[in-house]
């Protein structure tokens, strides 16, 4: 089995640390090849970021020339493309942001997410409301740390990250998401302090994306994921043109 992990940004860094956390997650036999969009945004933190993402990350996968896949594991939480991407490949597509919330969802009455700048709240609830999973959620929470701020001061990290989460706990989440990408592997690192589980988006899809494949599931057809209409689709400047 084969999964794509398509990271939301240009930040080739963050792609080889998201696809650390899905290949701890993968199970044996289990290859995960990581895709870095060639333009966009270098981190996505807000609409006009996620927007530009959801269309590279397309591109990135439009014009995909690897070893075949089996499933797309979508590492962008709460960013735009889920849907397009669900129409455009034929295979199953996991959205980091809906794995973990059906996960947490199994785990307790209610959840929260700790995420990264306030910015990007009113896209994750968006995203959480579009996949049917908004109701159990209490909260959405931001560090104050930029995406990029991440992996720079792993302590500040934590420490930002564990205050946000006391607010989502205190706020009555039973277990925590973790609200972006690059905070792969927190959870086995602050779960104990909190005393509550967190679910890490990417290892969630991972274990989601083999679910699907092992069982000979796929998007359906049948409705609102049809494949696109035939029809002429100019997809950006020509290589050297402006």
């Amino acid at each position: 089995m084969r999964i794509v992990v398509t990271n939301c940004n240009t930040t080739q860094e963050m792609t080889e640390e998201i696809v650390r956390g899905a290949r701890a997650a993968a199970g044996p036999g289990t290859a995960v090849t990581g895709l870095t969009p060639s333009w966009g945004p270098e981190s996505a933190e807000g609409w006009l970021d996620s927007y530009l993402s959801a269309a590279a990350v397309l591109d990135a996968l439009r014009t995909y020339h690897g070893p075949p896949y089996d499933a797309v594991v979508m590492a962008g939480f709460g960013e735009h493309g889920r849907e397009g991407v669900r129409e455009l490949v034929d295979v199953p597509v996991v959205d980091i942001t809906e794995a973990a919330a059906h996960l947490a969802c199994l785990l307790g009455r209610r959840y929260g997410v700790v995420t990264t700048l306030d910015r990007s709240r009113g896209q994750i609830e968006d995203s959480l409301e579009t996949a049917g999973v908004a109701r159990n959620c209490v909260a959405v929470a931001g560090t104050g740390l930029g995406v990029l701020d991440l992996a720079a001061d792993p302590g500040r990290t934590e420490a930002a990250f564990l205050a946000a989460a006391e607010r989502v706990r205190d706020a009555g989440a039973e277990v925590l998401v973790l609200g972006c990408a690059g905070m792969t592997g927190l959870q086995r690192v602050v779960g104990e302090k909190l005393g509550v589980p967190v679910v890490d988006g990417v290892g969630a899809a991972v274990k989601l994306a083999e679910s699907l494949v092992a069982l000979g599931l796929t998007t359906s057809r049948a409705g609102s994921y049809r494949k696109p209409l035939a029809k002429r689709r100019a997809w950006g400047p020509a290589p050297g043109r402006p």
